[in-house]
């Protein structure tokens, strides 16, 4: 079940990361520093701290709801996913990094957080965390997908981001989602076991 949790949790990830709103914050940072490792280095720290809180609050909700309660909201929770999914990002000019006098790693890691909270990635992480509880694995997962989508993006720039089939992206992650939230709702791994 762990493994699932970690491989659910990359691929969900790295395929909703795609033209969202935190891929084009990874393009603008590449763009303006063009200093690659120090961006990769904020962007891996701000993710494990917000995916970190994310997954924990997963397990803490688990806690809070009944399992059949649980079902339901994570089943509803799923659906909502594939839905937002399917809704193209922009990133808000309040998003955008802009005092650079904290130097590189610093304004990617405070960008980056702010900009992951509420964000897809870190609801999906929450959903996640509550579904498999494995938070521990799940935040590995996220984290992973999180680097799979913006280190490219970091080394490629927008070249990268014109290249991919954005729209397929999504409607595969959705996709997924909209499975995970039938299996949960409907108790398919009760019908198999």
């Amino acid at each position: 079940m762990s493994f699932e949790a970690l491989l659910v949790s990359t691929g969900v990830v790295a395929l909703a990361e795609m033209g969202d709103k935190t891929q084009l914050l990874a393009f603008l940072l590449a763009a303006r520093f063009k200093k690659p490792l120090p961006i990769i280095a904020g962007i891996l720290i701000a993710t494990i701290l917000n995916h970190g809180l994310a997954g924990a609050l997963g397990t803490w909700i688990t806690s809070l709801l009944s399992p059949e309660l649980l079902r339901w909201v994570l089943g509803f929770s799923f659906l909502g996913m594939a839905v937002w999914i399917l809704i193209p990002d922009k990133i808000d000019e309040a998003e955008q990094p802009s005092n650079a006098s904290y130097g590189v790693f610093l304004t990617t890691l405070i960008a980056f957080f702010l900009a992951e909270m509420g964000d897809k990635t870190q609801i999906a992480t929450v959903a996640l965390a509550a579904n498999y509880q494995a938070p521990f694995m799940v935040v590995i997962g996220t984290t992973l997908g999180m680097l799979f989508a913006d280190v490219p993006a970091v080394f490629l720039g927008n070249s990268f981001a014109k290249r991919l089939p954005l729209r397929l992206l999504h409607m595969v992650a959705a996709g997924i989602f909209a499975i995970l939230s039938a299996m949960i709702l409907f108790k398919v791994d009760q019908l198999i076991t």
